[in-house]
């Protein structure tokens, strides 16, 4: 079954929409890996995805009775887009389904390419149900996202290209998977011209589709599937890109939501370009293998998949990035409740940077901090560093890979602080430099007991902190004193209404 499909990718209809991507070296990423990675740039389509290939070919090879009548397809995603820029360009009517839940930007988006947006049901499944209907009422073409022969071929033209523009030794392709079209169409093209070269599909560790079905030797239907790669959020395999990919794809490796946020800023640092989760796959499942395998100066192809990001997750990846990277610990610190606690907590911390500190007075006795720290040496710092403050007597509780800790919990540390007598609050802007805090902990000394204190690193050359601090009006002309000797800039914000309603 090969054959066919070689011929169907050579004489695809993709490039009436769909462009030649450039195969661009990832400088920054080649040197920390020690491997020579290029980066396939599918976020240059038209639609910012590889979708369009597929979508395009599909619909170019209707009948043209089909065509006057019109075509349909059920999505939220980038596969809606595709169709409906596709449909556009060879003057065919398209409905687009869409759940009513479908963020605006991509309802809009898909109008704005000429597609008919339909609105129906709360999920992918009402959608498309609603969708089957209006395709036998209408006698229109239903244009599936992976699950066809011409969809698979139209999109193993990105395999085509990729081995004529580096026809040169190549020691893997690392290609993301949902319902598997992508890595059936380029694991069947490299495979017969090129067999040395290995084809690994990449996964996240929740959706782990083609993954269970090549352990299990059949397709499976996950009981669901985690939505931050909402790309690829795929319950099962699709039956002939299952029988394609279970002979041509090599293996798979599944990857964390960290570890897909930190690809996302690799592919930022070196392209200046915002990859989707799911378009940052590929990037992730090499870093892993890489990290797995041990190998050193090859050369490694990642497909960047998609661009079509919603602005609003931004600050999500950037938090999870770096503990992604494993240049982060998250850690819960009991420290004693006593003035200067923090500041010895700091120094057993050593010359690292602190990330993060979240702390609400609440007990007379110990204080329970939630701090981020960076590392230089991964998994290995991490490990010791707990360690060490144990040693030095300090409980401490690892959550860098506590799920429920980095999602929800280190925006809830605080509250009311109900057994706190005294307390002044500012805001601080510390200059982002290795010090910053332990300096301004050094300076207040033991003088002042601190009840509240938030910081996060941004990546700013300012770090914004919010500080809670006991001052008897005996001794407020004292820490006025500290304030007009400290470098940094404040804000009192002891008469600011929030502080009242959520922190005294």
């Amino acid at each position: 079954m090969t054959r066919p499909y070689l011929e169907r990718i050579l004489t695809a209809r993709v490039y009436d929409a769909a462009v030649h991507t450039p195969l661009e070296a990832a400088p920054n990423l080649s040197t920390r890996m020690g491997n020579r990675v290029l980066m396939k740039r599918e976020d240059l389509q038209p639609v910012f995805s590889f979708k369009i290939r597929g979508a395009y070919n599909k619909i170019a090879k209707l009948s043209e009775a089909a065509r006057r009548r019109g075509v349909i397809c059920a999505s939220a995603g980038n596969h809606a887009q595709g169709v409906a820029l596709s449909a556009s360009r060879l003057g065919i009517k398209a409905i687009i389904v869409m759940p009513r839940t479908t963020p605006r930007i991509k309802v809009d988006a898909v109008r704005n390419l000429g597609g008919r947006v339909v609105l129906h049901g709360d999920g992918y499944d009402e959608a498309a149900a609603h969708a089957a209907k209006l395709m036998e009422e209408r006698g229109l073409s239903w244009i599936p996202p992976f699950d066809d022969p011409e969809i698979i071929a139209g999109q193993g033209t990105v395999g085509m290209e990729i081995l004529h523009q580096h026809p040169e030794k190549l020691h893997a392709i690392f290609v993301p998977v949902g319902g598997g079209g992508l890595a059936a169409g380029i694991s069947v093209y490299v495979k017969h011209l090129r067999p040395d070269i290995r084809v690994i599909g990449v996964e996240p560790e929740d959706a782990p589709t083609l993954h269970h079905a090549m352990a299990s030797g059949r397709r499976v239907m996950l009981d669901q599937v985690g939505l931050f790669a909402d790309g690829v959020a795929v319950r099962q395999i699709g039956k002939e890109t299952f029988r394609v990919c279970r002979k041509h794809v090599d293996e798979v490796v599944l990857v964390s939501t960290d570890e897909i946020c930190a690809a996302i800023k690799d592919i930022f640092d070196d392209t200046r370009s915002v990859m989707e989760p799911a378009g940052a796959l590929a990037v992730a499942g090499l870093k892993k293998y890489v990290e797995r395998e041990g190998i050193t100066d090859q050369r490694l192809v990642a497909i960047n998949s998609g661009a079509n990001m919603n602005f609003s997750r931004l600050g999500h990846v950037a938090e999870r990035a770096e503990i992604g990277e494993h240049r982060e610990a998250v850690l819960a610190v009991t420290i004693p409740e006593r003035p200067g606690s923090f500041r010895e907590f700091c120094q057993a911390i050593g010359q690292r940077t602190v990330t993060e500190f979240n702390y609400r007075f609440s007990d007379p006795d110990s204080a329970h901090v939630f701090a981020g720290v960076q590392l230089t040496d991964g998994e290995s710092e991490r490990h010791a560093l707990v360690q060490t403050l144990r040693e030095r007597g300090y409980p401490v509780l690892d959550l860098t890979e506590n799920e429920m800790a980095k999602v929800h919990v280190r925006h809830m540390v605080g509250g009311h602080g109900r057994l706190v007598d005294n307390e002044v609050l500012y805001r601080f802007e510390f200059p982002e430099r290795p010090g910053a805090l332990l300096n301004f902990l050094t300076r207040l000394g033991k003088r002042f007991n601190i009840s509240l204190f938030h910081y996060r690193n941004h990546g700013a050359a300012y770090g914004r902190v919010l500080v809670g601090v006991q001052v008897p009006e005996s001794q407020r002309e004292r820490f006025q004193a500290f304030l007009s000797k400290l470098d940094y800039r404040y804000h009192e914000e002891t008469d600011n209404p929030v502080y009242s309603l959520f922190l005294s």
